[in-house]
């Protein structure tokens, strides 16, 4: 017998859409976004099941019992009490102090449970529910949110575009309606003519989807090579309006996760760009940490890196090899992925963050005003005169190996050359550049409450002007000025640029920083064990 889903209720029926927010563009300017991933809402979690049946059913009086807001560091997927509950926070505490929200997918839960296969229809109305929810708390006070396809949110990952597009159709702008029923990738200008965040569609790139062909040279119809065409146009487009992107996904881009030819077409276009992309948003691995691409990977002399060992081993092995060759490091070749934890707690605890960047100098305070702001024309303006002027350093090196048969259908042969500008917001802490983020958690699911896990700031940062984080949203022990140390800002970052990003990754290189590396471990997996 089917059972039957009760909770189909809490989503917009099938073929009803989501009916847009009208435009506000007298909303002020905070300097902040948010950033959620991997929400996982289980319909079928039952309080007092057992984690073996993935909270679906009692099975052993020895396992884990199901509470009601989840399982901390479980198996088991988020049960409605506890999506609720983070939405109502976020409302409360959160919704008045934000511009935009990055919304990174996974919404459905887990097809972990052979007793109640998931279905489409079960997919599709989860992502419905949650999308109401975004609407209803974020849109209709008009800020954007900016969603992208999971690989949980998908069923045949090439056959879902029509029934997302009305799905999040509140949140695709009318411009980009036809790119996304192409594939399901699109741009929203978050803040116009001025900041926008490019949603990409992963699932084109990720190497377990069969049904594509992983970016092969010469396949103009692939999909994945289709939207890396569509992603080069439009940060061309945005460079020659002088605008800043924050790129966004699901599964993050490496050379383990993507098809080898899509993670090379990722990183050329990450390097050939980081003077317009500010950095990149992902989630899937449920693990917060930073990466870099590296020129070093488009070099065909240089073999794939792989990945071994837990994700904190890897890394550390990575920023180990950073230490050995600082003296020399150029800036000019590393692009940053940031991967943000999950909303889920499995296999570690519920959390999300807040980014604050950089408005300093703008006399606008309403998010519709920016674009014709006196100080923000000024600086697109030496922005291009500056960019004219900027040689060609890079591309391919015209390696002998790029005439061998094996490597001369490869991207990295297909470079061209580019240029990088040493003042671009990425690079320096300027106009729109990411200055930090706090982090959020709730440590104990038996009294269901978020706290600061951490946050990158300086401790002073905290306490000048508005401040990068609402001071109603810290705790106690860090509302007075007169704080100086605390272990719940271990980095002390001066500003979230590629310069510092490749500093910090320095210092935990060392493995004398054993104190900076046991923090570093500990909010990675938030006191749970390593994957």
């Amino acid at each position: 017998m089917k059972k039957r889903i009760p909770w189909l209720v809490l989503a917009a029926p099938p073929q009803v859409v989501l009916n847009a927010s009208p435009s506000r563009p007298d909303r002020k300017l905070h300097g902040r976004f948010l950033h959620i991933t991997d929400i996982h809402t289980d319909p079928y979690y039952i309080k007092g099941s057992s984690q073996s049946s993935r909270c679906h059913r009692k099975e052993s009086d020895k396992d884990r019992r199901a509470g009601y807001y989840g399982i901390p560091f479980g198996t088991c997927d988020s049960p409605w009490t506890l999506t609720n509950l983070t939405f109502e926070h976020l409302e409360d505490n959160w919704s008045p102090e934000i511009d935009f929200v990055i919304w990174t997918g996974d919404n459905a839960r887990h097809d972990e449970d052979h007793e109640i296969p998931r279905t489409l229809d079960e997919i599709f109305a989860l992502n419905r529910a949650v999308a109401k929810k975004m609407e209803d708390v974020f849109l209709r006070k008009g800020i954007p949110v900016v969603p992208s396809l999971g690989n949980n949110d998908v069923w045949r990952p090439n056959e879902i575009t029509d029934e997302f597009a009305s799905i999040w159709d509140a949140f695709i702008p009318s411009a980009s309606r036809s790119s996304f029923r192409k594939g399901a990738y699109y741009a929203v200008e978050v803040i116009p003519d001025a900041l926008a965040a490019i949603s990409l569609n992963t699932m084109y790139f990720y190497h377990y989807n069969q049904a594509v062909r992983g970016c092969v040279v010469g396949d103009v119809s692939d999909p994945g090579n289709l939207q890396f065409d569509w992603l080069e146009e439009q940060l061309e487009m945005f460079r020659a309006r002088q605008m800043q992107v924050w790129v966004t996904g699901h599964v993050p881009p490496s050379d383990y996760h993507y098809f080898p030819e899509c993670y090379y077409r990722y990183a050329g276009l990450s390097l050939r760009y980081q003077d317009v992309i500010l950095g990149s948003l992902f989630g899937h691995l449920n693990v917060d940490h930073f990466y870099f691409v590296d020129a070093a990977d488009l070099n065909v002399r240089m073999p794939s890196r792989g990945f071994e060992g837990t994700i904190f081993e890897a890394l550390m092995a990575d920023f180990e090899a950073l230490v050995k060759g600082s003296k020399h490091l150029n800036y000019d070749d590393y692009a940053v992925v940031t991967v943000s934890p999950s909303s889920v707690p499995n296999p570690y605890l519920p959390s999300f963050r807040v980014f604050s960047y950089n408005i300093s100098g703008l006399g606008s305070t309403t998010v519709g005003a920016v674009g014709e702001d006196e100080y923000l024309l000024m600086t697109k303006k030496n922005r291009a005169s500056r960019w004219k002027h900027l040689p060609y350093r890079h591309g391919n090196d015209g390696s002998r190996q790029c005439m061998d048969a094996g490597y001369r259908d490869s991207w990295r042969c297909k470079l061209r050359p580019w240029r990088s500008d040493s003042d671009s917001p990425s690079r320096q802490n300027t106009l729109w550049t990411p200055l930090g983020y706090a982090q959020y958690y709730i440590p104990q699911l038996d009294e269901p409450k978020f706290k600061l896990e951490y946050l990158t700031f300086p401790i002073p940062s905290l306490y000048r002007g508005e401040g990068p984080v609402p001071l109603r949203n810290l705790p106690k022990s860090l509302r007075e000025a007169r704080v100086t140390k605390s272990e719940l800002a271990p980095y002390e970052l001066s500003d979230l640029t590629i310069p510092s990003w490749l500093d910090l990754a320095c210092k935990l290189g060392k493995p004398r920083e054993k104190k900076l590396r046991k923090l570093f471990k500990k909010y990675m997996y938030m006191g749970g064990e390593d994957i």
